[in-house]
Order: C-alpha cells, then structure tokens, then sequence
C-alpha cells in the first residue's frame, strides 16, 4: 500500500499518542521508524508499531522517568526506567554529542531500556557534529552462539560513524544472520525464513518463524560475528544491563564520541576520509559484479529517492493494524 510520507508520519504519531505516549515522545520514535521506511528497512518502520503496542499490552507504559544516576563532564549513565530505547537511545546521544564537544571524548550508557531501534540513526546526529562515534546495544536472548542452538545474546547491533568531506561513513550491522524483527514480521505476514537462519525450541534447524521466535537465531559471520555478540553482550553489561536481559526488557546501550582531533587535524581527517571512500568504490568489481560501494550507500540513495517521491509503501496488513491501534478508544 502506498502512503505519502506525511500520512505514514501522522498515522505512527496518533498510534503512538493512544499507547500513552505524549506528542513529543510520539514525534521522536515516529522520525526514527519513518527513516527506516524510508530506508527501506521496513521491519522495523510502521511494522515495529506493532510489537511496541504488544509489550505495552503486556507490560504497561512505564512511569517512571529517565533519570541520571552517575555524571562526570565526560560520562552519564542513565535509568531508561523501562522506556523504550527509541526515546532513551536519543537523550542518551543528545547527552554524549554535547559531553564530546566540550570534553573531547565522551562515553554515555544507559541500562533498562528496550527496543533501540537503528544505531545509525544514532550515528547519523553525531557525525553530523563532526565526531567519530561507537554505538553498541545488547538484547533478549534471541541469538544462539557459534556452534549452539540456545539463546545467549540479542542480536546486538554495533555501529561506526567518520566524519568525512562529503556524505559521512557509517557501519550499523546486527550480529545475529537474521534481525529479530524480521523474523516478526515473517511470522505476521505468514512467510517463511530462508534456511539456516534459525533453530526451533528442539535445537533442529527450522524455516517456521514462529518456532524461531520460541529457539534461537545463528549468528551473522560464524565465530566471528558470534564473538563480536558477545562482546556487544558484555558493554550492554557494561551500561548497566543484567547478564542475559530478560524478554524484551532490561537492554543496556552504550555510545561513545570521539572529537578527530585529539590526534589529526579534523579537515585534514575529513579529507582522506572522503579520498578513502572514494578509493574503496572505484575498486575494479568482480566479473559482471555491481560497482562496489561503501557502507551506507544504499541506505543513503533509497532515502533521498523516497523523500523525492515523497512515499513509502507498506504492506496492507501493517497499515490496518497500526490503523487499529490509532482508533483505539
């Protein structure tokens, strides 16, 4: 179904509004799930409204406010208070961008949060500012470690972000061979995983979405991506989090920003950082291969076709259910 990007926008914000969310709360999660539709990552666009009203359903709004427990002029760490990560994640980066600017480098971590939604999202504000940012959150036990078939960590995503010249470099990858919130979506429309992405309750290797849901994901890269799971595990711990969070509760994020210049002259990095990028595409592409392009690009080029357009498409079945929330009574 097509949508103006003004209708996907609105109907995200009166869906959010009647999950208890204030209009302001509503404004920031709806950018951050409109910039994935309109990066054409749509699992985690309007389709992600419908998990959150889930956990609500389930848990209850929380109550409690975001709060600072611990500050130095180059450290916080946070109480996300059960909020969810869409709104902690972004004062947890408004905090770091303004700690990094005075103090140079800058850590910022916060504990008991849920959904962080895309950490280049993140990286994207922060780059902006000129600083060289690191961004990692870890999650419910979704993901089953290289060699096994039981859940140990969340699908954990990992992020970079450089400042260059022209367009900044970004690196965002969840560990996990299939994001959490695919596998969602896959269960909802009635689709089935393609093989060896996950593990059923019974350890066997399954394509059912929904016995995924009740085993374990593989992990993205074999050992590699495995370990790097767990170290995403261990800052999320780092932050604040338990071990293992429980389902879809107690997240640890932690962002870490980094002014360039505190060892080169920041154009003088800016400028080979945009000369690299541009080596790195005009490398000879394999025989009949696509040009080869650099983290982000597509993100980046669907993003400014889409806004020219100015829609999104949606699957029907998304739209009338987010649809239902915002006519709730």
């Amino acid at each position: 179904m097509r949508l103006t990007i003004a209708e996907a926008r609105e109907l995200a914000e009166n869906a959010l509004t009647k999950l208890g969310h204030d209009r302001q709360e509503a404004g920031i999660i709806a950018d951050h799930l409109m910039d994935c539709e309109l990066r054409g990552l749509g699992y985690a666009g309007l389709a992600r409204l419908l998990s959150i009203a889930e956990r609500i359903d389930r848990t209850g709004r929380a109550t409690r406010p975001i709060t600072v427990l611990a500050e130095t002029p180059a450290s916080a760490r946070l109480d996300g208070a059960d909020h969810l990560g869409y709104l902690v994640a972004q004062r947890a980066t408004e905090m770091v961008i303004a700690k990094a600017a005075t103090a140079g480098i800058a850590i910022v971590g916060a504990s008991d949060t849920w959904y962080t939604g895309m950490l280049s999202y993140y990286a994207e504000q922060a780059v902006a500012r000129d600083l060289v940012v690191m961004i990692a959150s870890n999650a419910s036990p979704w993901v089953a470690p290289h060699g096994g078939t039981e859940g140990r960590f969340g699908t954990n995503p990992i992020c970079f972000g450089f400042p260059t010249a022209d367009d900044p470099i970004i690196w965002d990858i969840g560990t996990s061979s299939i994001i959490h919130a695919q596998v969602v979506l896959a269960k909802r429309l009635g689709r089935e995983l393609a093989p060896g992405l996950a593990f059923g309750p019974d350890g066997e290797p399954t394509t059912d979405p929904a016995a995924a849901l009740q085993g374990a994901f593989t992990p993205w890269g074999g050992h590699r991506g495995s370990g790097l799971a767990i170290v995403v595990q261990l800052m999320g711990m780092m932050a604040g989090s338990r071990m293992i969070p429980g389902e879809l509760e107690g997240f640890g994020f932690v962002i870490i920003a980094v002014k360039p210049d505190l060892l080169t002259p920041l154009d003088d990095f800016k400028r080979e950082a945009s000369a690299y990028a541009k080596a790195v595409r005009a490398t000879r592409p394999v025989k009949g291969g696509k040009p080869v392009r650099m983290p982000f690009d597509r993100s980046r080029a669907l993003r400014k076709e889409r806004l020219a357009e100015g829609h999104v498409e949606v699957s029907e079945e998304i739209v009338d259910a987010v649809r239902a929330i915002a006519a709730r009574s």
